[in-house]
Formats: structure tokens, C-alpha cells, sequence
């Protein structure tokens, strides 16, 4: 059925300023190692980051109309997040959708599929995370849906939900569990802090983390080597 479905719940607004200061591989511990994309969603430029809140677009391989419609619903802060129903890397996203998302506060795309006019993409500011870079170009025949929940890159991803992105790839945190993904998040942090000045010091991963009796139990041996 082709749907879009207006004003979902999201997640508010200042949960989602308190991810930006969060790594993907921070939350995505932080949450119990779940909602990590595949790893080929890659950034179109380095060092891009997003963090929003989720706009779902389903549409057919190498069509891109869905997307022009879902344009409509996105609010300043969101962060779309684009599926084809069928594989395909088909450059369904370039500068002129970027400029129109842009100039409605969106924080980012995340496509299951390609983009590009990365240069243009990167002069803009404009972070992109996508499978391919593609020069194809696609049509606008058929519809698709907007805001109901796909599965993007292997991860469920519902409407609202919290999508943060950077260089390590792109994470979803579920809506109604944002505000206690962000608690554990900064305790993730802080608690690193505290370990990286350790090693910094000099102190050992083994020490710190009690490593040596797990190791001795498996079975790891000691033994000097011989000389002369």
C-alpha cells in the first residue's frame, strides 16, 4: 500500500542535541551492541556526523519520487532514511534534493542505495551516508511510502526513532528508548575518560580490565626465551 503518514512521534528535540556529542560505536555498546547498519553504509565525504530524528522513505530501485514527496514531511532536525524495496545503487540523491531538505533544517540522509554530486555534497555541508557513489540517474514512475516502518541495511528503523551517523557507520536508537540509550551512552564515556588517561599513564589494558586470571584459566603460558 503507498501511504505517507503525517506528524509521527519523535524523538524530542533536546534527547537528540545530547547524541551529537556521542560516537556510533559509543551507542551502539551503549544500547548492547544492536542497531549498527551494515557496514558498507559509508559517508560520502569523511568526517561527516548527523544525528536526527527518522523520516522513512520506501520506493522502488532506481525510482526516486518518494523521495520528492517525503521532502514534505520532514521538519527541521529530522534525518531521512531512504530503502529500495528491490537492491539497486542507482544515484537517487544529488545537490538539488540536498538543497531542498537543507532548506527545511534536515540533518542528513541515510540511503540504502546511491547518491551523488558528493563534491557539491561536501561544499554544503551536507552529510550523506549511502552504499554506492552513482552518476545513474532514476526515474519517477511509481509510488512507494512514507513514515511507516522499513528495514534499512538490516536494521528496523520505524518513523521518530533516533539515527546518529558518522564515520564509523550509522546507528538507530528506538524512540522510547532514546533518553536511557543517552544516560548510557555518557556513562560509556565518562567511564572511557578515565580509562584513556590510564593508558595514557602507561598502565595495561591486562591491569585495567583484570584480564591475567581469565587469560591463566583459558590456558595461557609463560616462558622466557632461551639464551646463548
Amino acid at each position: 500500500m503507498s501511504l505517507v503518514r503525517r506528524n509521527p512521534a519523535r524523538v524530542p528535540a533536546d534527547i537528540v542535541a545530547g547524541f551529537a556529542s556521542h560516537g556510533v560505536a559509543t551507542v551502539h555498546e551503549a544500547q548492547g551492541r544492536t542497531g549498527l547498519l551494515a557496514s558498507d553504509m559509508r559517508p560520502a565525504w569523511p568526517r561527516a556526523r548527523a544525528a536526527g530524528t527518522a523520516v522513512t522513505v520506501s520506493l522502488p530501485p532506481a525510482d526516486n519520487w518518494m523521495i520528492h514527496v517525503a521532502v514534505e514531511q520532514c521538519r527541521e532536525g529530522d534525518l531521512l532514511v531512504v530503502a529500495p524495496t528491490s537492491p539497486s545503487d542507482a544515484g537517487y540523491f544529488g545537490e538539488l534534493l540536498a538543497c531542498s531538505l537543507r532548506a527545511r533544517g534536515v540533518a542528513g540522509l541515510v540511503i540504502e542505495g546511491g547518491c551523488r554530486d558528493v563534491v557539491a555534497l561536501e561544499a554544503m555541508g551536507f552529510p550523506v551516508w549511502s552504499r554506492a557513489i552513482s552518476a545513474q540517474g532514476t526515474v519517477k514512475e511509481t509510488l512507494g511510502s512514507v513514515n511507516q516502518p522499513l528495514v534499512c541495511a538490516g536494521q528496523l528503523v520505524e518513523p521518530g526513532d533516533l539515527v546518529l551517523a558518522d564515520d564509523d557507520g550509522v546507528v538507530v536508537v528506538r524512540r522510547t528508548d532514546a533518553a536511557q540509550v543517552l544516560q548510557a551512552a555518557a556513562a560509556r564515556d565518562a567511564k572511557e575518560a578515565v580509562t584513556r588517561e590510564r593508558l595514557m599513564a602507561g598502565e595495561l589494558g591486562l591491569d585495567i580490565y583484570g584480564m591475567r586470571d581469565a587469560l591463566a584459566r583459558k590456558g595461557l603460558r609463560y616462558e622466557d626465551a632461551p639464551h646463548g
